[in-house]
C-alpha cells in the first residue's frame, strides 16, 4: 500500500471495514484515518503493533542503559555475577 493510499476518511472505513482489515492484515501496513480532513487514528494489524511495541521497549532499555553508563551507575560483569550468586546462596 502506497502512503498516499494509506490515508482514508472515516466514511471509507465505515463503508469498507472488512476490506480495509483484510488489506491491512495481508500487507502488514498501517492506515491513517481522517475525520473532517484531520488525521485522527492509525489502524494496523496486531502483529505489527506488537513488533513496534517490542522495538520501543528495546530502545527504551538501550536509552536507560546508556544513561546509566553516563551517570556511572554500573558494575563490572564479574561483580554482578558474584552478587547474584551470593543472593542465590542465601535463599
Amino acid at each position: 500500500m502506497k502512503p498516499s493510499e494509506a490515508i482514508k476518511p472515516i466514511s471509507y472505513l465505515k463503508a469498507h471495514a472488512a476490506e480495509v482489515i483484510k488489506d491491512i492484515v495481508d500487507h502488514q501496513k498501517a492506515m491513517i484515518i481522517t475525520q473532517n480532513g484531520v488525521p485522527k487514528v492509525v489502524v494496523q494489524d496486531v502483529y505489527s503493533y506488537e513488533r513496534n511495541q517490542e522495538s520501543l521497549a528495546l530502545l527504551k532499555m538501550l536509552a536507560q542503559s546508556s544513561r546509566s553508563l553516563k551517570e556511572g551507575r554500573f558494575k563490572p560483569a564479574q561483580a554482578a555475577f558474584d552478587h547474584l550468586a551470593s543472593r542465590i546462596n542465601t535463599q
